[in-house]
């Protein structure tokens, strides 16, 4: 009897999930016609390989025409309607990972005419074929889920929130969900029954993953307690990492430095210790400066009327703070334009009236912001002189612009400072520390005496 014989005597008895029967008949007559026509009729094993070779073909051709129908289908639907769903999808190749799966569906409807339904080649065909099918399912079903992620990543996630994370999580679960099945039907087990058995290997697994769940536990809490978003400055204590956060997964936090380098940091890494976050000075809009100057003990005296005199007359804006210095009695609790830019001095000495001026210049700067603290205070005295603090913030958060804020304060009071006869500090050299500004490193700058 001959193969086609069997399909048909196969056919009323196969299911009718997929209408495969009429193709499958159609496929033998014509392989038994080609077979016949170069002397193999009736062979068996040559009617088999043969049928295998051509559900092949027309599987691949099928699975093909429709992946490549349906994108030209969608690629005019875009062209049409111009939808940003329809475009992410063409973007992202969603379709061509999602059809993968159609080949080997349509080669499991047609292989089983090929073969006696007690064929072991069937059954070790079938077996490769779900293998096949599974990982396509699995690369379709991860293309799905990063199509989601993407759409929520550019239009929910406004934070910045780090979840590349859960996408990982979801992937990898995917993959170990896939590779038990594929495992359970080659050797044909229960996959429960390769779950019970994957409790042995547990302690194995968890360090083979221990970075990768790590990672996925500080992620949650980084996401949950709103500690990192991707864009974020951030300074990690004992390692090279100061710049801003370009991609968080659950292995590693990558930091692009100033320098342009990588650094790369476990994420559990600033779970477990500290690190610093600079996004709170991004989002105010204004940065602050702090910077120290040390006063010299031997040009401090006080104030004589025709120093004030003197004074008012090169600074103008001075006139109206000793006027109000000398209406209060010289407490130096008046304000000039509300209660964070207090002007505080004293007309005891010189460098009394020298913070008063601060004060007023600093509130008239235009670079400085109108709505934060401007403070003009002295320190504890030290063998070295006495340190004067400026504290008040630039309007900016641009690093340019900020140091030339920042630089402009400290060249206005090392020109201005020897009007007041005062004088920075200098160890008998041409010299003097104006120390460190609130958020960088102390820095000696070289300043004439």
């Amino acid at each position: 009897m001959t193969l086609l014989a069997d399909v048909t005597e196969v056919l009323p008895k196969a299911p009718s999930l997929i209408p495969s029967h009429d193709i499958a008949a159609w496929l033998m007559g014509g392989i038994d016609r080609f077979l016949g026509f170069v002397g193999l009729g009736g062979n068996s094993t040559a009617q088999s390989v043969a049928y295998v070779v051509a559900v092949a073909v027309v599987a691949l051709v099928i699975g093909f025409a429709l992946k490549y129908g349906l994108l030209w289908l969608t690629r005019k639907a875009v062209a049409l309607r111009k939808g940003k769903l329809a475009q992410e999808v063409l973007r992202e190749h969603l379709l061509s990972k999602c059809f993968h799966v159609i080949p080997p569906l349509v080669f499991m409807a047609l292989i089983p005419f090929a073969f006696n339904r007690q064929s072991e080649s069937l059954h070790v065909i079938m077996n490769v074929v779900w293998v096949y099918t599974l990982i396509a399912f699995a690369v379709g079903l991860n293309g799905v889920l990063t199509f989601i992620f993407n759409r929520y990543n550019e239009r929910m996630n406004t934070r910045n929130l780090p979840i590349q994370g859960i996408l990982n999580v979801a992937k990898g679960i995917v993959w170990i969900v896939i590779c038990i099945l594929c495992v359970s039907v080659l050797i044909e087990k229960s996959p429960m029954a390769l779950l019970a058995g994957l409790g042995a290997f547990a302690a194995a697994l968890m360090l083979i993953f221990k970075d990768s769940i790590l990672g996925f536990v500080a992620g949650i809490q980084m996401s949950q307690n709103d500690m990192l978003h991707v864009g974020d400055w951030i300074v990690v204590p004992g390692t090279p990492a100061n710049g801003t956060v370009i991609d968080v997964s659950l292995t590693a936090v990558k930091v692009q430095n100033w320098d342009n380098t990588i650094i790369t940091v476990p994420p559990y890494t600033l779970v477990s210790g500290s690190f610093q976050n600079w996004r709170g000075m991004s989002d105010s809009g204004v940065r602050r400066i702090m910077q120290n100057f040390t006063i010299d003990y031997a040009g401090v005296r006080g104030c004589t009327p025709e120093l004030v005199a003197s004074l008012s007359a090169k600074y103008p804006e001075l006139a109206p703070v000793i006027s109000a210095i000398r209406s209060d009695g010289g407490d130096g609790g008046w304000m000039v334009n509300g209660g964070l830019r207090k002007v505080n001095g004293t007309l005891e000495t010189n460098l009394g009236l020298f913070r008063a001026y601060l004060c007023v210049y600093l509130s008239r700067n235009p670079h400085i912001s109108d709505t934060h603290r401007i403070l003009v205070q002295l320190l504890e005295p030290t063998v070295y002189g006495i340190p004067l603090q400026v504290w008040c913030w630039s309007n900016t958060t641009d690093w340019n612009a900020y140091e030339g804020i920042q630089s402009g304060v400290i060249e206005h009071v090392a020109r201005v400072i020897g009007d007041f006869g005062l004088s920075l500090y200098s160890a008998g050299a041409e010299t003097v520390t104006l120390g460190g500004g609130g958020d960088q490193t102390p820095v000696q700058t070289a300043v004439s005496k």
